[in-house]
């Protein structure tokens, strides 16, 4: 596909799982994609990858902190310097700490939101003056089923996605007029190293809530985030798609 072709995209948290996946579908969609995670070593062995698969200059990695406004502002400048523009974002850096309401430590809490919700906003704010200038963009936030329905042991981690989608439709609203638009994906249950983790048995649970029975593979967010990067969803802004398997619903 050339869904991408010519563009530019900046993915975080895109050495591993969605972000990878994504990462490397935009790239097969034509698009030049800088890979930035916390993990400098492993963001530049994904981006190998790519480069492998495609041109040499595909894809460019980087160590990237979201938490910091200057690695937030250094990674939109790479992209710019290294290929002339910004055209797409996507806000994929999360983390998890996970404990019920009464062991929670204000450390548990405070992490999850510096990363998921103000790594969030500093790359946003950043790749936004870009796309501010050139009169166009879009911006791909990823968001949480826990931040639709709030699940047991996760009081930090579903606040946080749903702050997510709170800050996408305020961010859609301030830059529509520049013809940057915002949206956000609420995936379920997806099979990353987020996830492998679980127990059996909490494992199970989970997947007895999903109508089609299955875990996602990571692509099938990844497809979904490309058509909002994409001008397939070239009038769609503030919105937010499940990708659930119909869990939830």
């Amino acid at each position: 596909m050339s869904l991408l072709a010519g563009k530019v995209a900046l993915v975080t948290g895109a050495a591993q799982g969605i972000g990878r996946a994504t990462a490397e579908c935009l790239a097969d969609a034509g698009a030049r994609v800088l890979v930035a995670d916390i993990d400098g070593e492993e963001a530049q062995a994904a981006a190998d990858v790519i480069n492998a698969k495609h041109a040499a200059d595909t894809a460019l990695g980087l160590a990237v902190d979201v938490r910091s406004q200057v690695d937030a502002e250094a990674a939109v400048g790479a992209a710019v310097e290294q290929w002339g523009s910004l055209d797409v974002v996507v806000n994929n850096a999360g983390i998890t700490r996970d404990a019920t309401l009464r062991h929670m430590t204000l450390e548990a809490w405070q992490a999850v939101f510096e990363v998921n919700l103000q790594g969030m906003m500093l790359v946003t704010q950043a790749g936004a003056a870009v796309m501010r200038e050139q009169g166009s963009g879009s911006i791909v936030n990823i968001s949480s089923i826990s931040g639709k329905v709030g699940l047991v042991g996760q009081t930090n981690y579903s606040a946080a996605k749903a702050g997510v989608v709170g800050f996408t439709k305020a961010a859609a609203k301030e830059l529509a007029h520049r013809g940057v638009r915002v949206n956000a994906v609420q995936p379920g249950l997806v099979d990353t190293p987020m996830t492998s983790g679980l127990r059996n048995d909490i494992l199970q649970q989970k997947l007895a809530e999903v109508p089609l029975g299955r875990a996602a593979d990571p692509r099938e967010v990844a497809t979904v985030v490309l058509f909002l990067a994409s001008d397939l969803s070239s009038y769609m802004t503030g919105a937010v798609l499940e990708v659930t398997g119909g869990r939830f619903m």
